[in-house]
């Protein structure tokens, strides 16, 4: 089955140019586009895509508050891709914080482009460590209580996988570095998740940053 994708941004210009990049993959398939985050919800139900790719800043409805209402009011929500002209934003920030599941640069490659559709369509990685790291440090410090990591009781090794979580490690290579196997990473992610009651890696990561168990810098 291909990844079908909804495609949400008020620049016709930037839809085509993705549309055209994701429709030429085989395994991909775009079911739909919307020029603002006001039509978002309607076409998440009706198409049911697996990833909407949603401009952050749009006129009616950006990115965020299309993510917090999608998340709030679909059942099995697709997963998040919140398409950016700039990394370094606090738009981007708050999307991730929102719910949103990873960012995509509107100057990336097309290879790039497809990679990230497709990683976020699996679930299995955050996008851009290094700059989620850094918006991190500049939007999230002391943004967050600490009790979600306080009283999430991570053992020893849980907690270890949430900082390999952090530096933006998938689960093939957290097993690979810890010389378990990729089952037994994927239970740790899970009970990670569960504990500090995160909807998905990247919900985990910023709880970690945003309460210092992880230094952003």
């Amino acid at each position: 089955m291909p990844v079908t994708v909804l495609l949400v941004d008020d620049e016709p210009l930037v839809r085509a140019g993705l549309r055209a990049v994701l429709a030429a993959q085989p395994d991909i398939e775009v079911v739909g586009e919307a020029a603002d985050g006001a039509a978002v919800i309607p076409l998440v139900r009706s198409l049911r895509p697996d990833v909407v790719a949603m401009d952050v800043r749009m006129p009616l409805l950006d990115g965020i508050e299309a993510t917090r209402a999608v998340l709030r009011t679909v059942d099995g929500p697709p997963k998040i891709l919140v398409v950016t002209t700039f990394e370094d934003d606090e738009y981007v920030y708050e999307a991730l914080r929102a719910g949103a599941d990873g960012f995509l640069l509107k100057r990336s490659r097309p290879e790039e482009i497809v990679h990230a559709v497709r990683l976020v369509a699996a679930g299995d990685s955050l996008l851009f460590p290094a700059s989620v790291r850094q918006l991190a440090a500049r939007y999230g410090t002391g943004r967050a209580d600490t009790e979600p990591l306080a009283g999430a009781r991570l053992t020893e090794r849980e907690a270890e996988v949430l900082r390999l979580m952090a530096r933006g490690l998938t689960n093939a290579e957290i097993a690979a570095g810890l010389v378990v196997g990729a089952e037994t990473v994927k239970s740790h992610v899970s009970a990670v998740l569960a504990k500090l009651g995160a909807r998905d890696r990247t919900q985990a990561v910023i709880a970690a940053y945003e309460s210092g168990f992880v230094a952003p810098r």
